[in-house]
C-alpha cells in the first residue's frame, strides 16, 4: 500500500514540474535570422504609455505586400518577468507599391483559453518619421512591461503594428502566441514553494515506507530464543538415562524409608 502511495505521489510531482515547461511555445532560431534587418534611420520614438490610444474608425486590415515578423532577443522561450521591461524587435518588409509610414506598435495580453478576456493592455509605442520605402525591410524596437501584480502563468500576447500608406491607416498582427509570465525579484515564487513543500512530503512518505520495510525485515531475521540449561534440566536428563536401572530402585526405596 505504501509503495502505491509513493508511486502516485512521484507521478503527480512529475506532472506538476513538467506542466509549466510544456506550456511554453518557442520558435526556431531561423526566425531570428529572418528578422535581422536594418533599423530605419531617422525614426524618432514618440509617446510611450499604456493609456495612449491608436486612433481609427474601426478594425484595421493589413496592406497588400506588407509582411511582419517578430524576434524576442536572447529569449527563445518567450519568458517575461512581471514588473520588468521586456524588449522585442518587430521586422516589417514593404513589398507594396508605395512608401509606408509606421505610426505605432502596441499589444494586448489575453487569457489563453478566451481572447475575449483581457489580461492587460500593454504599452503603445508611437513613432515619428519612420518611413519604409518599397522593397525595404526595417526593424522597430518595442518595449513593454507586464504588471507585477499579474498572476504568473501562460498568456497569449497579441502584438500590432500600425502604419499609413497615402494617409490611409493599416495594421498588421506581428505576433499572436504564448508567453510565459514569471515572478521577478523574489527568491521563491509560489510555484517554487509548492514544489518544495511537495518534495518534503514525498521525502516523508519515503521515510515512512523505508521504516516499515526495515521493521518487517527485522521481524523476519529475529533468531529463536536461547534455552538455558540449568540444574533442573540436567537432573531430568540423568533421570531419563537411569530409568529402569537398579540405582533408581534403590533411590526410591530409601525415600520410602525416610
Amino acid at each position: 500500500m505504501a509503495t502505491r502511495v509513493l508511486l502516485t505521489a512521484l507521478l503527480l510531482a512529475f506532472l506538476l514540474v513538467a506542466t509549466p515547461f510544456t506550456a511554453r511555445v518557442a520558435r526556431a532560431d531561423s526566425e531570428e535570422d529572418a528578422a535581422a534587418a536594418e533599423v530605419v534611420e531617422g525614426a524618432d520614438l514618440g509617446i510611450v504609455g499604456d493609456d495612449t490610444q491608436v486612433s481609427s474608425d474601426g478594425p484595421l486590415s493589413p496592406a497588400p505586400g506588407v509582411e511582419t515578423v517578430v524576434v524576442f532577443p536572447k529569449n527563445a522561450g518567450k519568458i517575461v518577468l512581471a514588473g520588468e521591461e521586456t524588449e522585442l524587435l518587430v521586422g516589417l518588409q514593404n513589398e507594396g507599391e508605395s512608401t509606408l509610414n509606421v505610426v505605432a506598435v502596441h499589444s494586448t495580453l489575453h487569457l489563453p483559453f478566451d481572447h475575449n478576456m483581457y489580461g492587460q493592455n500593454l504599452t503603445v509605442q508611437n513613432f515619428f518619421n519612420a518611413s519604409v520605402p518599397v522593397s525595404v525591410q526595417a526593424t522597430f524596437p518595442y518595449k513593454f512591461v507586464v504588471s507585477k501584480f499579474l498572476q504568473p502563468g501562460a498568456y497569449d500576447l497579441v502584438g500590432y503594428i500600425v502604419y499609413e500608406i497615402d494617409q490611409h491607416p493599416y495594421q498588421n498582427v506581428f505576433y499572436n502566441g504564448t508567453i510565459e509570465v514569471v515572478e521577478a525579484g523574489g527568491l521563491l515564487s509560489v510555484e517554487s514553494v509548492f514544489l518544495i513543500t511537495l518534495g518534503i512530503a514525498l521525502l516523508g512518505l519515503f521515510g515512512l515506507w523505508a521504516y516499515g520495510q526495515v521493521q518487517q525485515l527485522s521481524k523476519k531475521t529475529k533468531k529463536a530464543p536461547k534455552v538455558e540449561l540449568g540444574t533442573g534440566t540436567t537432573d531430568a536428563n540423568i533421570d531419563e538415562w537411569l530409568e529402569g536401572t537398579s540405582f533408581v530402585q534403590r533411590s526410591k526405596s530409601k525415600k520410602k524409608q525416610t
